[in-house]
């Protein structure tokens, strides 16, 4: 074998190493889309009419996968991709406390470069005991992953919580949640749960979700 050749064996190995590590690094790579709600549409206009201040909206997310935006009293829940009309009706997993999204959607993508899992801080508006009010100095901290649905399977729901203000590093703890539990989690047969430590302001979930 000739020099060249096998120079050129060593810079073809390499490259397919190479085309390998980027395979396996597309398995667990983020993107980031932004939820404008005043850019999303109404697919429940007469709900508005309802007291309680109900909002059903449909908006658009990483390269036009569908998000789902709730509100009824103040209290918000979102869902990712094609779910079933079922849960857009049905299903509002928030907080008992006051609450409201922030505005940078965090997606873990396959090794297809589809959606599997989603990341989205929760602020949670807790209320001063002595008061009754809420107080901004308690306001909690949630990082909420949920299950993107697909075509194939149209359930997505809330895979798990990360309390954003007891962890260090929350958001790395956070998408190792949406990598390794949200894919294969059952939804309306698993329930979500907390992963590291919990605070005080991390606020109780609410869940109501439709039977599968």
């Amino acid at each position: 074998m000739s020099r060249f050749f096998g120079r050129m064996v060593s810079v073809g190995g390499l490259l397919i190493l190479w085309a390998l590590q980027s395979a396996q690094a597309s398995a667990e790579e983020s993107v980031y889309t932004d939820l404008d709600l005043d850019a999303c549409v109404s697919v429940n206009p007469s709900a508005e009419e309802e007291p309680g201040g109900f909002a059903s909206l449909r908006c658009e997310g990483y390269r036009g996968t569908p998000v789902y935006f709730k509100e009824f009293d103040l209290r918000q829940s979102v869902y990712y991709g094609p779910v079933s009309q079922k849960i857009i009706d049905e299903a509002g997993e928030t907080f008992s406390a006051f609450n409201h999204v922030g505005k940078k959607i965090e997606w873990r993508l396959g090794a297809d470069g589809r959606p599997t899992a989603t990341i989205l801080r929760w602020f949670i508006e807790n209320t001063n005991p002595d008061t009754g009010s809420v107080d901004k100095a308690l306001t909690g901290q949630v990082l909420v992953v949920s299950k993107a649905a697909t075509d194939d399977d149209p359930m997505g729901c809330v895979a798990g919580y990360v309390d954003a203000l007891a962890n260090p590093g929350p958001n790395d703890l956070a998408r190792q949640v949406a990598d390794e539990i949200a894919p294969g989690f059952a939804c309306g047969v698993d329930r979500p749960t907390y992963h590291g430590k919990r605070g005080e302001k991390a606020g109780e979930p609410s869940y109501s979700f439709p039977q599968p």
